[in-house]
């Protein structure tokens, strides 16, 4: 089993690699654009790799809605297995529900509506079909009547994931992560995945899958090739051809890389088809130029980092009968990407000192949930901390001028010109989300906030990967 993807360089694969470092220097001017890491392949081969420290390669990454993509594949895969069918009626997977479910949309919806986001409704439903049963978004889903006869209205509809993972979970009687692990983990040479979990122990298929930035690689480059690895055919090329050309209308916007039409789970562009996830997490397959990209970041600007990708990377692209690269670009990209790093905390002018000290929240009612921020010591160079919320508790060290990893968060800090506060960083390493943290140390109070807000959130110290284990550090 293959465990790493091969490494080249950009000129053996006809890149010109300063277009590369073109497009990582316009990722980090952006307004609203904070890159995390960046891998870009041709021919199979990893020609440009990077992290902005202290997010890493060995990390897994929370993908939000590029799970998506994934779940899309185990549904390629049980339907390649006879397991069920495109065209199975969504409710004859539900047995159960057949009595309850008597709308005629609803009972016409197919399989393959869940995968285009065609289900008929005009909306998101997610928050109605909790609203109709917390324990059952698919019984809350199914009780709902689509607007229009499925598969003739697009709608981003997060129950139409849940429900194809969920049949997928029941025809296999595994979780998806379970039974991806033969078929698509192992022979890719894919570690470390974890995913979120529903109350009943389904996984969620919709978002809540965390993996590093090679798998996500791995799965465009899978999907490039046809669904062939190393030469064995693991999912049916068929299936890829269905997966990513357009099932339905997003749109009619010819700027916009939403508005291409939709596949199975798959997002069509202007320039070839992608998965993504929120705040930036991308897996971008570009067939006609034999290129993957994999991106994941904390960006609200995710049309602005396509744009950048279409402006930079395509123009460096050559050709057998116009080759581009060179080795003193490939050199000098090599140089870039070893030395990519997030600014710490802006340091001020003035230096500060605290002893063990508790601070209460300013404000009433606690921002996000926080009820107490704890100095077990603290000078110009690092603090010691704890967030305390009302059931859990996150220990993390800050260094001034510098990022310290603690497990799985990173911390910066930096004292204001006259002493007087503290402002904390708190990156989790595993997600995409930055909290703030300001502490005033002469009247012991407390502000916190996110940079992006999490889209769902369990207690601070829970977010990461659920199948992670702890990595004790405290270094940088």
């Amino acid at each position: 089993m293959q465990s790493s993807l091969p490494r080249s360089t950009p000129s053996a694969h006809s890149v010109d690699a300063q277009g590369v470092s073109t497009f990582l220097d316009a990722l980090e001017s952006a307004p609203n654009v904070e890159p995390h890491s960046v891998m870009l392949l041709r021919g199979g081969a990893v020609i440009a790799e990077g992290w902005w420290a202290p997010y890493s390669p060995e990390r897994t990454h929370l993908l939000y809605s590029l799970s998506k993509s994934f779940t899309s594949t185990a549904v390629g895969f049980a339907v390649d297995e006879g397991l069920l069918s495109l065209d199975d009626t969504v409710v004859s997977h539900f047995p159960e529900l057949d009595a309850e479910v008597t709308d005629p949309r609803s009972r016409a919806m197919k399989v393959r509506h869940l995968l285009s986001m065609a289900s008929g409704h005009r909306d998101e439903t997610l928050d109605r079909a909790l609203e109709l049963d917390r324990a059952s978004i698919a019984r809350g889903f199914l009780l709902l009547p689509p607007d229009e006869d499925p598969g003739t209205v697009f709608a981003y509809n997060q129950p139409c994931t849940y429900t194809a993972g969920l049949i997928v979970q029941r025809a296999t009687g595994q979780l998806l992560t379970e039974y991806l692990q033969p078929r698509l983990f192992e022979p890719l040479g894919i570690d470390g995945v974890g995913w979120v979990r529903d109350g009943m122990g389904h996984e969620i298929g919709f978002s809540g899958m965390y993996a590093n930035t090679e798998a996500i690689a791995k799965l465009g480059q899978l999907y490039l090739h046809k669904g062939q690895w190393n030469g064995r055919q693991l999912l049916p090329a068929a299936w890829v051809d269905e997966a990513t050309r357009p099932h339905i209308s997003t749109g009619t916007d010819s700027a916009s890389d939403w508005e291409q039409g939709y596949g199975f789970q798959f997002w069509m562009a202007r320039h070839g088809y992608r998965g993504d996830g929120a705040f930036g997490q991308f897996c971008v397959v570009l067939p006609e130029h034999d290129l993957v990209l994999a991106m994941t970041g904390q960006s609200t600007d995710m049309q602005g980092v396509l744009t950048l990708a279409w402006k930079h990377l395509l123009p460096a692209i050559g050709t057998d009968d116009r080759p581009l690269g060179s080795d003193e670009a490939d050199a000098a990209l090599a140089g870039r990407t070893a030395s990519l790093a997030l600014p710490p905390v802006p340091q001020a002018s003035g230096t500060g000192r605290v002893e063990a000290a508790s601070f209460a929240p300013a404000a009433v009612a606690s921002v996000q949930g926080v009820t107490r921020v704890d100095i077990s010591g603290g000078d110009d160079t690092r603090i010691a901390l704890t967030v305390a919320e009302d059931r859990s508790e996150l220990d993390i060290v800050a260094g001034c001028g510098e990022w310290i990893t603690t497990d799985a968060t990173a911390a910066s800090a930096a004292w204001s010109d006259d002493g007087g506060r503290l402002l904390v960083d708190v990156i989790f390493l595993e997600q995409p989300h930055r909290l703030h943290v300001a502490l005033d140390v002469r009247d012991r109070t407390f502000t916190v906030g996110w940079e992006t807000e999490p889209l769902s959130r369990p207690s601070l110290s829970s977010m990461r990967n659920p199948a992670a284990k702890p990595v004790i550090t405290g270094g940088r």
